[in-house]
């Protein structure tokens, strides 16, 4: 163990194993996540080469075979529960992708939510047992999350009870579905249903694209690899082109939604529920962008402690780079960030599950809100830790830079969280559009219950800034209640701000559609106000069920770092609203240097309670054991240039040059 890390943890304030039972959800997950870990790390079938020496074939073959064993160990291993199965392919897949992710985490929920009785007997044996290896085609080269836009046609023919499926043109064309290019052989297709000679919207269907016995695309199927990525290499996302492709009518999932033998159409209880994939892949981000950002920040700060550089003062030995104010300054905030958006994942996955088991009982009541929140907070958390693993890694130096940190390939594989299941802005302006509607229906007096009650307190109502003196502000900048309070005052003005710039805008003798448009600026601030609410308020929340008094306090320190610094950097906001004075923001940011100060103790053990194994968080600079010189050298050494001490390319190019010099 390297000296530093070890003093480090010997600093530790609070027992870090209850905190990862806590980070887990309870100590039974904490228990039962290691166990399945140890059967992945110490599985020799699960050794393989290092991605980063390969090439993107390699890396293709070497996921497609890792991904085939997978499947045969969750059967050996009698892992059943799905909750189960998404932590081995977590644990399984590290730092890198793998080759049947959708089938996971798209095409099999769908299935499950969308499939009517018959169509559940008939599909999910199938596609449980393997046979049927499926994605989910949504997106297509003109139009991904406008679904409305979406061009693929489904053709009802009464005749022969069939539906006929088109890629009309060449923006139509499925684009990126992962694991469709070389791996799937079958695809949930969104479609324009056509039927009785009208247009009924998007529905989803089962669409064969490959022969289950020789994998040769089939009649009408022009299917293939859409090329390299700026990351994802290892997935091939694909191109999916339909030509009069003929599926039987019970193709077409209709547990909601149907169409009858003669074309009649039967619409859904609500046009959302289409859509329920996708609510459920948004929950899961929030989630994947907790997990993702802790890596970030484990890797960071750990490295932060090994690595001494510069001067405090002159001619005493270099410090351990995370005593420098600045370091903390970069890195403490996003581990707060860390430890909220974990919080707020857990809160997402319950409220998913509980909404999702009245929805199976016919209650949609709550489909609106769920949908507007998992929106927005995917957007939310993906813009955040996006722009955090970029500061982590710039926080390592120059070996920050190299793939043997980790942080590259986290980041290139991240990044299209912000664009993929709904472009980022469009999921602000999603959610945006509930806040109106809740907005309005409050100010018409009705009782909104859930996250947006807030709008229902008339004295939130309060737009027009005023002077400081004229409206004196009563915030405990140390109490998270108060702090809590402010940022719902914050997101209900910027709510009526927004809902003020339509009615301008109308008033100007605008459409209503020109009226959001030229609004939208305001619309998604509205919303990034909101989600920050609900996060400040989630962490706080939490903090209620933590009975451990030294965790308490850390925890504590963490959301009171996270909603200070959320201030700061929107202090424009709160001042304007007169929601802060001058004064106070500078004592704020007097105060956040002072909880920098109070977490430096307890840094690295914070990051030890996320409690990733070496093997899976797979960095050199991240390693538990601090050892990062030694092993830099070894990794660099395996590189594939150095397997020869005179490469190839001395005797091809640079030999002759010499000779005619």
């Amino acid at each position: 163990m390297n000296p530093d890390i070890t003093k480090e943890r010997k600093n530790a304030t609070f027992d870090v194993e209850k905190l990862t039972h806590i980070v887990d959800g309870t100590p039974e997950k904490t228990r039962r996540r290691r166990e399945i870990e140890s059967l992945v790390v110490s599985d020799p079938d699960f050794k393989e080469e290092d991605p980063n020496f390969l090439s993107r074939s390699e890396r293709y073959d070497q996921a497609v075979r890792k991904s085939a064993q997978m499947i045969l160990k969750l059967r050996e291993y009698g892992i059943a529960d799905p909750e189960e199965i998404y932590c081995y392919k977590n644990i399984f897949k590290g730092n890198h992708q793998e080759a049947l992710g959708l089938h996971f985490a798209m095409f099999l929920p769908t299935l499950y939510n969308q499939c009517d009785p018959q169509q559940s007997r008939k599909w999910l044996p199938l596609a449980e047992s393997f046979q049927v290896m499926g994605t989910y085609a949504q997106t297509e080269m003109g139009h991904g999350t406008h679904l409305r836009g979406l061009e693929t046609t489904a053709t009802y023919d009464a005749a022969t009870q069939e539906f006929v499926l088109n890629s009309p043109t060449i923006s139509s064309i499925k684009w990126w579905p992962g694991g469709l290019g070389k791996t799937s052989n079958h695809a949930i297709v969104l479609a324009q249903l056509h039927t009785q000679g009208k247009g009924r919207g998007l529905h989803a269907f089962i669409v064969p694209i490959r022969d289950m016995s020789t994998h040769v695309p089939l009649p009408g199927i022009v299917v293939g690899d859409i090329g390299p990525k700026f990351g994802f290499s290892e997935v091939d996302n694909g191109y999916l082109k339909l030509e009069n492709v003929r599926i039987p009518r019970e193709n077409m999932l209709m547990k909601y939604a149907k169409v009858e033998p003669d074309g009649t159409y039967l619409k859904p209880p609500s046009a959302k529920l289409t859509y329920g994939t996708m609510v459920f892949i948004r929950s899961m981000i929030v989630s994947l962008s907790a997990k993702t950002l802790a890596k970030s920040c484990t890797i960071a700060i750990r490295y932060s402690v090994v690595r001494h550089q510069s001067e405090i003062r002159a001619g005493e030995p270099e410090p351990q780079i995370l005593d420098f104010q600045t370091q903390q300054y970069k890195l403490f905030p996003l581990l707060a960030m860390a430890y909220a958006f974990t919080f707020v994942g857990q809160y997402m996955n319950t409220t998913y599950q509980r909404i999702s088991g009245d929805i199976s009982q016919g209650d949609f009541s709550e489909l609106p809100e769920l949908h507007a929140l998992s929106a927005g907070l995917k957007a939310f958390t993906t813009w955040a830790t996006n722009s955090a693993i970029e500061v982590c890694r710039m926080s390592c130096g120059g070996h920050g830079y190299s793939r043997s940190s980790a942080l590259p390939d986290i980041y290139v594989d991240f990044t299209p969280t912000c664009t993929y299941e709904g472009e980022n802005t469009v999921m602000m302006l999603q959610t945006a559009r509930y806040l109106l509607k809740s907005y309005r229906q409050a100010k018409d007096g009705q009782q909104l219950s859930g996250i947006v009650s807030y709008l229902n307190e008339a004295d939130h109502r309060r737009v027009q800034p005023q002077p400081v003196a004229a409206r004196p502000t009563v915030v405990d900048i140390n109490d998270l209640s108060s702090l809590v309070e402010i940022y719902k005052l914050r997101a209900a003005i910027l709510v009526e701000l927004a809902a003020k710039s339509i009615q301008q805008e109308l008033q100007n003798r605008k459409c209503q559609e020109d009226a959001w448009n030229n609004s939208s600026i305001d619309l998604v601030r509205a919303s990034d106000a909101h989600c920050h609410y609900v996060v400040v308020k989630l962490f706080t929340d939490k903090l209620g069920e933590i009975g451990d008094t030294a965790i308490h306090s850390v925890l504590s320190t963490l959301a009171l770092l996270y909603a200070l610094n959320g201030i700061k950097l929107n202090s424009g906001d709160f001042l304007q609203a007169g929601l802060l004075s001058g004064p106070q923001v500078l004592q704020i940011s007097g105060r956040i240097k002072e909880l920098l100060s109070q977490l430096r103790p307890n840094a690295v053990v914070l990051v030890d309670a996320f409690d990733f194994n070496d093997k899976l968080l797979n960095s050199v600079l991240g390693r538990y054991d601090g050892n990062v010189y030694e092993n830099l050298f070894e990794w660099a050494r395996r590189s594939p240039l150095n397997a020869t001490e005179v490469h190839e390319s001395f005797h091809k190019y640079l030999k002759p040059l010499r000779a005619q010099l």
